[in-house]
């Protein structure tokens, strides 16, 4: 089910139709339908939330903009005058807070920062002396922008240097400047439009979570079922062996920002494992990975189990194997799972992984930092049901404490993540960036909570969220999100027994549902149906009586309730 195109508005003080139209044509998700303001009036639409450009309000703003015609002072720096830093740097805090005014009218806004072209020589090796170079000047100008926009949690600060470096010498081409106010070169907007899109993807929950990855000539150099573990091409001095370690560092660097990492390989089991053990040069170990299907099978249908034993969907994937053969079978079985083409040379492979765009995240939080560690625990809570004839006598030994928190400045960033990545568990998949939901929570009476699991094998971290709206009589739950790793274990119930018990609290007659089916979110609906509550005429809707009460299961033990 296609969703509508996200309403894009560029605000700048140069031509900027050429990125309109590259974020238009581009076709990955989310599409966009782009505006282009009138140039050179940046501050006065910042400033007039009456403008015409800001009805209906858009989703998605980039202000992009010249140093110099924004911090006027930085004009005479590029002459080589002599300008007290300190004045420069009050002009970009003025800047800064138009932009964070400003921001409340978008969910997200976008800043690339500011840069200079590439051909101004400025003071030589004096360029970045304080007090005197441009550059010098540009860096701090850029870090106080940043400094000032970090508290505004909608607000994203893009490198462009970056942008810049990738087109090369002839990023900025004065012909097009003098002809058509057009600063840089296509490559330039070309490389931005590919970052605000994958910033929008990952902001609207669709950035990748789950890299999958074959073994040999992939994770090491060589066969290991025919030379060994101990004879495998990692690490030491070797440029591919080296090469291969630093592949492995890079996926351990995604992996501690929350990416997970899993195997589907054609070998022996034993004998893979136990080169990932035993190897002394092998960064990754069992531990790193979230799960595996290391066997004689298809891949395409162990990437499937696997990816169902982890409860994600497809679109989580990617897929990273040295055959091509393997790499064709996997696109065309699963279209859904992103099959990146591999270099042949080995000594591409880091350089290929660190310049992916599709794990950008609009936040990195505690939970996303220990989500490996999480994985390992999950296996170890799976291994220990096989112990017990029954769910119910599993689910009392895992000693599952929950904790119920409203939303808060230290939660609210999690929360928004949930909100926003949470596809199964999640009654009406709605996404909301973090000042919106903080604004909607502290409004029309709505409340909302966050959940926070523990047990026995470890912290799950905050995984779950509800929020209501009173109306009338009655309270309407909005969201009721759950991450798909504590699924099954009693916390839905304690979510529904929350938002329950807050409608005693202020004596409304009933509480309703109304799930709004998606693709993905089927369990969600499973869980209403199973959990007793009345359907409505409709399939979609769902009530409980507010004078019944709802009990928690006894298998988990609550701290905190909602007032």
């Amino acid at each position: 089910m296609a969703k509508d195109p996200l309403r894009s508005l560029l605000i700048s003080d140069f031509c900027i139709d050429n990125l309109g139209r590259l974020l238009d044509n581009d076709e990955s998700p989310p599409g966009t339908t782009t505006l282009v303001a009138p140039y050179g009036q940046v501050l006065p639409l910042l400033m007039n939330p009456e403008s015409g450009h800001l009805s209906p309000p858009p989703d998605c703003v980039v202000i992009w903009t010249l140093p110099e015609s924004q911090v006027s002072l930085f004009s005479t720096i590029l002459t080589y005058g002599n300008t007290p830093i300190e004045s420069v740097l009050e002009q970009v805090d003025i800047f800064a807070a138009a932009i964070r005014n400003f921001s409340s009218r978008a969910r997200f806004v976008f800043v690339p920062t500011w840069v200079t072209a590439p051909y101004r020589h400025g003071f030589g090796p004096l360029d970045l002396r304080p007090g005197i170079g441009i550059e010098s000047a540009l860096m701090r100008m850029n870090l106080r922008l940043t400094e000032q926009l970090a508290e505004s949690t909608n607000v994203y600060v893009l490198n462009s240097q970056k942008w810049v470096q990738r087109a090369g010498s002839n990023a900025c081409d004065p012909r097009t400047w003098y002809m058509a106010k057009i600063p840089f070169a296509d490559q330039v907007f070309k490389e931005a439009a590919l970052d605000i899109k994958a910033a929008l993807q990952g902001l609207t929950g669709g950035a990748r979570k789950l890299i999958i990855l074959d073994l040999d000539d992939t994770l090491w150099g060589g066969i290991v079922g025919e030379t060994g573990w101990q004879n495998v091409r990692i690490g030491g001095h070797d440029a591919v062996g080296e090469a291969f370690r630093e592949f492995q560092e890079a996926l351990r660097a995604l992996s501690d920002r929350g990416i997970l990492l899993g195997i589907v390989s054609k070998n022996e089991e034993d004998t893979a494992l136990e080169a990932i053990e035993n190897h002394p040069e092998m960064v990754l170990r069992k531990g790193d990975f979230a799960g595996w299907r290391i066997n004689w099978q298809d891949k395409a249908r162990n990437i499937v189990e696997l990816v169902s034993e982890l409860n994600l969907g497809l679109e989580s994937v990617v897929f990273i194997d040295d055959n091509p053969a393997e790499r064709a079978r996997v696109s065309e079985a699963l279209p859904e799972v992103f099959v990146p083409d591999w270099p042949k040379n080995k000594l591409f492979y880091a350089r290929t992984l660190l310049s992916m765009r599709c794990f950008d995240g609009p936040a990195l939080t505690r939970e996303d930092r220990t989500r490996s560690s999480m994985y390992a625990s999950e296996r170890e809570r799976v291994s220990s049901r096989q112990e017990f004839p029954s769910l119910d006598d599993w689910l009392v030994t895992l000693e599952t404490q929950v904790r119920i928190e409203p939303l808060n400045e230290a939660n609210l960033q999690r929360a928004s993540q949930l909100l926003n990545k949470t596809n199964q568990m999640n009654l009406t998949t709605r996404r909301m960036s973090q000042e919106e939901l903080r604004n909607w929570s502290m409004s029309n009476g709505n409340r909302l909570w966050t959940f926070r699991v523990s047990d026995r094998f470890g912290d799950a971290g905050i995984t779950g969220i509800v929020s209501v709206h009173p109306e009338g009589e009655s309270v309407r739950v909005i969201d009721f999100v759950l991450s798909c790793r504590v699924f099954g274990r009693g916390i839905e119930e304690v979510m529904l027994h929350t938002a329950i018990l807050h409608a005693q609290s202020i004596s409304a007659r009933e509480v309703n549902l109304e799930y709004l089916p998606t693709p993905r979110n089927n369990p969600c609906r499973e869980f209403l149906v199973k959990s007793g509550l009345t359907p409505g005429n409709e399939d979609h809707f769902f009530s409980w009586s507010a004078e019944r009460e709802f009990a928690p299961p006894e298998s988990v033990k609550i701290v905190g309730e909602p007032s």
